[in-house]
C-alpha cells in the first residue's frame, strides 16, 4: 500500500471536468461548513491535519487547466500547492471570514480550492472549510470536516483514494438519457453556440465576476434546533410519513409562498464508478412542484414526499441536470452566466441562462440538507449553503449529534 508521500508522487490520467464543467465561470460556487470539535486548539496540529488530508486526495492539491489546443480543461495536480490556512482569534466571527471570501472571487487556475480558517473556542476548536464546488459537494465536504476532526483528535487517517469523477452519461444510471424536447432544445443551443464562433476566456469571466460579487447583497442567518425541540419534530414526521427534508421543503414552500423548490440529491449508491471516500461531485439537483393549495404544513410534506418518490423513480428525471451537462457544448456552459448576467454577447448562452438555468428571474428557491450523522470529535456543524445567482433563497442544514442547523441565506440582485 502507497504511503501518504508516496501517493502524492503518483500522477494519473488526467482528470477531466464534465458535470463539474457548470461550476468552472459561474459565481458563488463555494459553500462551506464551520464544525466545532471537542478537542484543545493546536495550530500546529490543525496545519498538520490539514497537510495529511492533502496527501490523501489528489484534488485538493490540484488547480483548474485548460488544455492546450482544445476546449477540454482538467484538474492539474501540483505537489507544492499549499492549503491556505489561517489561524484567528477566539473572538474573531467566522461569518466576516465567510464573506470576505464571497466577495473576493476565486480564481481556481492559481488558487488551491479549500481555504480553512481556525479559531479557539470555549468549547476546544472551530473550523471553518470553505470549498469551491469543483473540489466536492456538501456531503464530500462534510466527509473531509469528519476525516479532519478524527485527525486532530486521534491522529486517525482517512482512507487514500484516488479519486474516479464521471466522465459521460454512461456513468449515470440507465435510463437517464435526456428526453425527446430536451435533447431538441439543448441540439439546437449547440448548434447556435458554434454558429456564433466565439468563447469566453477565463481572464474574462473573472473580471465579470469580481463586478457581480461587488453588487451582491447577501444575507445568512442561523436557527438552531436542539434536543427535545428535534426530538418532537421528527416524531412528528415519522407519524405522518414523511421525512425531514420533506418537512423542511413544504416550510420552505409555506414560508416564500411558493410551489416550486430545488433539493440536492445524493446519488454516490447510484452512479456506476463512485470510490468511497472519493472527493469531487456526486449529486444531482430537482425542483420539487406541488401545486395543492394548503398552509397545514404535514399535508403538504405528504405531497412533497408523493412527488419526490415519483422523481427518484425515474432516472431521466432525477437525472435531468447531470444529463444536460454531458450533452451541452463545454464552452457553452461556460458561457451561461457572463452572457446572462454580465456583457458577453451570446444569443445561445442567453437562450440556455434564462430559459433553462434560471438566471434571468432569479428568483429561485433551493435547500441543501447534508442529514443527520453522529460524531465523538464533531460537537454540532453548519454548512453554508452556496448562494447561487438563479436563487434569491436558499436554505442548508446538517444535524450533527441531535443538533440541527439551518443557514438561511437571502440574496438581493444589487446592494
Amino acid at each position: 500500500m502507497l504511503d501518504y508521500k508516496e501517493n502524492e508522487r503518483v500522477m494519473p490520467r488526467r482528470k477531466y471536468l464534465y458535470t463539474e464543467r457548470a461550476h468552472y465561470m459561474s459565481p458563488n460556487m463555494h459553500f462551506g461548513i464551520m464544525a466545532e470539535i471537542g478537542s484543545e486548539f493546536d495550530a500546529d496540529g490543525i496545519i498538520e491535519s490539514i497537510g495529511v488530508l492533502r496527501s490523501a486526495h489528489p484534488l485538493m492539491r490540484s488547480l483548474i487547466a485548460e488544455e492546450e489546443g482544445s476546449s477540454m480543461i482538467y484538474y492539474e495536480e501540483h505537489p507544492e500547492l499549499e492549503i491556505p490556512i489561517t489561524i484567528k482569534e477566539a473572538d474573531d466571527n467566522w461569518q466576516t471570514d465567510y464573506e470576505a471570501v464571497s466577495s473576493d472571487g476565486w480564481n481556481v487556475q492559481k488558487e488551491a480550492l479549500l481555504k480553512v480558517y481556525a479559531y479557539p473556542s470555549e468549547s476546544g476548536t472551530r473550523v471553518l472549510f470553505i470549498t469551491h464546488h469543483l473540489l466536492c459537494d456538501g456531503r464530500g465536504l462534510l466527509q473531509l470536516v469528519q476525516e479532519f476532526a478524527d485527525h486532530y483528535t486521534s491522529g486517525a487517517r482517512p482512507h487514500l483514494v484516488d479519486e474516479k469523477l464521471m466522465e459521460s452519461i454512461d456513468d449515470l444510471p440507465n435510463g437517464s438519457d435526456l428526453r425527446f424536447i430536451s435533447r431538441v432544445l439543448i441540439r439546437d443551443a449547440n448548434k447556435k453556440w458554434r454558429k456564433e464562433g466565439h468563447r469566453v476566456s477565463y481572464d474574462e469571466y473573472l473580471e465579470f465576476e469580481r463586478d457581480h460579487d461587488r453588487k451582491q447583497d447577501i444575507k445568512r442567518e442561523i436557527k438552531r434546533v436542539d434536543g427535545e425541540e428535534l426530538d418532537k419534530l421528527l416524531s412528528l414526521c415519522r407519524e405522518n410519513g414523511v421525512s425531514l427534508n420533506d418537512y423542511l421543503v413544504a416550510k420552505m414552500m409555506i414560508d416564500e409562498k411558493t410551489n416550486k423548490v430545488v433539493i440536492a440529491s445524493d446519488i454516490r449508491n447510484k452512479i456506476k464508478n463512485y470510490k468511497e471516500g472519493s472527493l469531487g461531485n456526486y449529486a444531482t439537483a430537482f425542483s420539487v412542484v406541488v401545486k395543492k393549495k394548503t398552509s397545514e404544513i404535514m399535508e403538504l410534506a405528504r405531497a412533497v414526499d408523493h412527488e419526490v418518490r415519483s422523481i427518484i423513480s425515474k432516472p431521466d428525471r432525477e437525472m435531468l441536470v447531470l444529463s444536460c451537462y454531458f450533452n451541452m457544448d463545454p464552452e457553452l456552459l461556460d458561457a451561461i452566466a457572463i452572457s446572462t448576467l454580465g456583457s458577453f454577447e451570446s444569443k445561445a448562452g442567453r437562450f440556455v441562462g434564462s430559459k433553462m438555468f434560471g438566471y434571468e428571474k432569479r428568483d429561485g428557491h433551493c435547500i441543501t440538507n447534508l442529514g443527520r450523522a453522529e460524531s465523538n470529535t464533531i460537537r454540532e456543524g453548519v454548512f453554508i449553503p452556496p448562494a447561487s445567482p438563479v436563487n434569491s433563497k436558499s436554505w442548508g442544514v446538517l444535524t450533527i449529534n441531535n443538533k440541527m442547523r439551518i443557514c438561511y441565506c437571502s440574496q438581493g440582485k444589487e446592494i
